[in-house]
């Protein structure tokens, strides 16, 4: 073996083994940025029914609870579950043929039925939408289910920042004082995107 062949040996031998020792350092410290990464997920909220509020602040202080870093933005109809007051949040059967109506009272083989309600009397019987929300606010009183109040309070007790879309709150004549001190921002679309983007996981409800 000549000086030449030697030397290129050695340098092959030394690439390789610097090439074996950075593979192992990158695998080491991606596991370890993996490890103690914060999880984070960003949630889109479209809808301000009775029925629809539960999904959102329900999986926000879920994943909240578990630490990780959570985020609303609140567009659309789904911009109501940021009013103050959200006593007059309504669930309505009509067009919702998946929905069973469940009573809150009698026996328990009673309160099991799955009244199939026609949309067509739904409809037109005056105060069925309020008999309607009434009822699921009982029935899941009964099961121990938290009100949307008491979730939308864990959530911000839990740090989940909530925005909210200010071209609907223009669009629909809203005011600042008509929402919860808590909201985090009044944004568009555009300041939100970048924050889902990154989020380990983004929902549309």
């Amino acid at each position: 073996m000549n000086k030449m062949t030697a030397i290129k040996t050695d340098s092959d031998k030394t690439r390789a083994e610097f090439d074996k020792w950075f593979d192992e350092r990158f695998e080491f410290k991606m596991k370890e940025m993996a490890e103690n990464k914060t999880p984070s997920m960003a949630i889109i909220a479209t809808k301000g029914t009775l029925d629809w509020a539960y999904p959102p602040f329900i999986l926000a202080s879920t994943a909240a609870a578990l630490g990780w870093e959570v985020s609303i933005f609140f567009t659309f109809y789904g911009l109501l579950l940021l009013k103050k007051d959200l006593s007059d949040l309504k669930v309505t059967p009509v067009g919702n043929p998946a929905m069973p109506m469940k009573m809150p009272f009698g026996s328990e083989s009673f309160q099991n039925i799955n009244w199939p309600i026609p949309n067509a009397a739904s409809s037109v019987i005056p105060g069925f939408e309020n008999l309607a929300s009434s009822l699921m606010r009982q029935t899941f009183k009964n099961k121990g289910v938290a009100s949307i109040d008491e979730l939308r309070e864990l959530s911000l007790d839990a740090d989940v920042s909530m925005h909210a879309c200010q071209m609907t709150v223009d669009v629909f004549g809203f005011s600042e004082n008509d929402f919860i001190d808590e909201v985090t921002s009044y944004c568009g679309a555009a300041s939100f995107l970048p924050n889902a983007q990154k989020s380990d996981v983004t929902l549309f409800i």
